[in-house]
C-alpha cells in the first residue's frame, strides 16, 4: 500500500500541493488528473523520496520514503521527462538497474524488448520518443518493484504500443499486487485503465473516489423541447452544470438526481436521454471556470 499522508509542499514561499490525503492498495492502479502546472509532479517526486514535504510523508511498505534506499529498491519512478546517459543501451541500462533492483528479471527484460520491438545494444538517445518512454517501461517492469510511479507515462506511445502498455501495467498488478499512482493528460485512456481517480485543484485533492463511483454519481441528460427555453426555467432544479441551444438543453447531475429528475419531467420536454459521464467530462465539469466567457476571445 501506499499512502499519502496531509502532504504539502512548497518551492520557497510558493506553495504547490498542500493536505492531501489518500492510500493506493495494493493490486491497484490509482490515476492522477489536474491541469498543467496543478501538482501533480511534484507529488509524484514527494512520493518517489527526491522531494521533502514541508508537512506530512508518503509511507510504502510502513517505511517512510524520503531518502530512504530500502524503499527505492522496491519502487520505480517513470518520470515525464527522460533521461539517458549519452552512450546508455537498452541492455547498458538493464546491467545498471539489476545491479540496484534485488528483484530484477532477465527473463522478463528479454520479453519485453521482443514485444515492444526494440533492439538491445542500440543507442537510447537515438531511438524517438515513444520508443525512449518503451525502454523505460521496460527497465520499470523488468525490475519487479511493488511500487510503481508514473507521470505521464502514455505520451508519445502510438494508439497500438499504448494498448499493449496498458495491458502490461494490469497484467503485472494482478501477478504481483504491485501499487501504482499514474498521471495522465490522456484521461479517457485512465478511466479505462484505473479504478481508482484523484483530481487535484486549487493545490488540494478535490475529488478521490473509484472510478465507478464517478460513472454512478454524476449523471448528464439531454433535453428537447418543443420550445425555446432558458435558465430561469431550470431555477429551481440543482445542476452541476447547464447547457443551452434553443429547444435543446444539455444538463449534468452530481449525485443523487432522482428528485431533480422529476423537476425535470415537470418542465415537460419531448425527449430525455441520459448519459452516464466519462473521466474526461467529470474533470471538465471540475475544472470549468463558470465566469469565463470564451467567446468574447476575439470581439
Amino acid at each position: 500500500m501506499i499512502e499519502f499522508k496531509n502532504i504539502t509542499k512548497k518551492y520557497g514561499s510558493f506553495t504547490a500541493i498542500e493536505g492531501i490525503s489518500f492510500n493506493v492498495e495494493p493490486s491497484s492502479i490509482y490515476g492522477l488528473i489536474g491541469y498543467n502546472g496543478a501538482g501533480k509532479t511534484t507529488l509524484l517526486k514527494t512520493a518517489a523520496g527526491i522531494y521533502k514535504p514541508e508537512n506530512g510523508e508518503v509511507i510504502m511498505g510502513g517505511q517512510n520514503t524520503f531518502d530512504n534506499n530500502d524503499v527505492r529498491k522496491e519502487m520505480f519512478y517513470i518520470p515525464d521527462d527522460l533521461w539517458f546517459p549519452l552512450s546508455a543501451t537498452p541492455h547498458s541500462m538493464a546491467n545498471f538497474y539489476s545491479d540496484y533492483y534485488p528483484n530484477f528479471s532477465w527473463k522478463t527484460f528479454d520479453n519485453l524488448l521482443e514485444l515492444f520491438g526494440l533492439q538491445e545494444k542500440k543507442r537510447i538517445r537515438g531511438f524517438s520518443k515513444g520508443m525512449q518512454r518503451q525502454t523505460e517501461i521496460i527497465l520499470a517492469l523488468a525490475s519487479k518493484p511493488k511500487y510503481l510511479l508514473l507521470d505521464e507515462t502514455f505520451d508519445g506511445l502510438d494508439p497500438h504500443k499504448r494498448d499493449i502498455t496498458k495491458k502490461l501495467f494490469v497484467e503485472y498488478i494482478a501477478e504481483q499486487e504491485a501499487s501504482i499512482v499514474i498521471s495522465s493528460h490522456n484521461l479517457a485512456e485512465l478511466s479505462n485503465l484505473c479504478d481508482h481517480a484523484g483530481l487535484i485543484n486549487g493545490k488540494h485533492l478535490a475529488m478521490d473516489c473509484s472510478v465507478y463511483d464517478i460513472s454512478q454519481n454524476y449523471g448528464k441528460f439531454r433535453l428537447i423541447f418543443d420550445r425555446d427555453v432558458s435558465a430561469e426555467d431550470f431555477s429551481g432544479i440543482k445542476y452541476k452544470s447547464l447547457d443551452l441551444d434553443g429547444k435543446i438543453v444539455t444538463i449534468v447531475f452530481e449525485g443523487n438526481s432522482i428528485e431533480e429528475k422529476q423537476k425535470l419531467n415537470a418542465l415537460r420536454p419531448i425527449a430525455v436521454d441520459e448519459y452516464k459521464l466519462t473521466l474526461e467530462e467529470v474533470f471538465l465539469n471540475e475544472m470549468e471556470d463558470k465566469k469565463y466567457d470564451i467567446t468574447k476571445i476575439f470581439e
